[in-house]
């Protein structure tokens, strides 16, 4: 019953994280709107397999590593703020330019599956969550089946999650209305991780 119990509070602590809007939301919206629902899905299959890297390193101890080497976090902090800085960047100089036709060609999804990859991992919230309150959470020497039953909702409701965000904005009412707005929505989009990325590097 207390495994039961633990993995309850688990799945219920990421599912809070799961669904608050960050740099997650916004790179699979935007691929979805701008490229294509294929592409979009692809963006949020890469951030379930980034989410299940998270659940792994979290279990596999990573909480312990960013205890007690304070450099590696504040390495992984800079990294990942500067990196959203950079995306949010490239985002509004872009905002402007029309869109490319693209087609579901197979670099296309990988690439987007590859960005919305990076995105996750260089995501301080993803640090700073799966590194302490998520590690903190997990229940200390719990059989391997836990372990293993933690992993495979968390995968799952990421892949969900997203590829229903991704279902939803490659929407053609929707995509309509992005393609109308595309400038401003971008712009906004591109400053709220800008905003993101810097606000991480002054409260370092």
């Amino acid at each position: 019953m207390d495994h039961i119990n633990s993995l309850a509070l688990l799945v219920s602590v990421y599912i809070a994280s799961l669904v608050s809007p960050g740099p997650n939301f916004i790179i699979v919206t935007k691929t979805s709107m701008s490229v294509s629902r294929a592409a979009g899905l692809f963006a949020g299959l890469g951030l379930a397999v980034a989410t299940l890297t998270w659940v792994v390193m979290a279990m596999a101890g990573l909480g312990f590593l960013l205890t007690h080497f304070e450099w590696l976090l504040m390495m992984l902090q800079v990294a990942g703020a500067l990196y959203l800085i950079w995306l949010g960047l490239k985002m509004i100089r872009n905002a402007s330019k029309p869109l490319k036709p693209t087609g579901p060609s197979e670099v296309a999804w990988r690439s987007a599956m590859r960005r919305a990859y990076v995105v996750s991992m260089t995501n301080p919230k993803s640090v700073a969550f799966f590194g302490s309150i998520f590690a903190l959470v997990i229940p200390a020497h719990a059989p391997v089946w836990l372990y293993c039953f933690i992993a495979l909702p968390c995968f799952l409701l990421s892949a969900l999650w997203y590829c229903g965000l991704a279902f939803f904005f490659s929407n053609s009412r929707v995509s309509a209305g992005f393609l109308r707005l595309k400038a401003g929505v971008e712009r906004v989009m591109g400053a709220a991780l800008i905003l993101i990325g810097g606000r991480l590097l002054l409260v370092r």
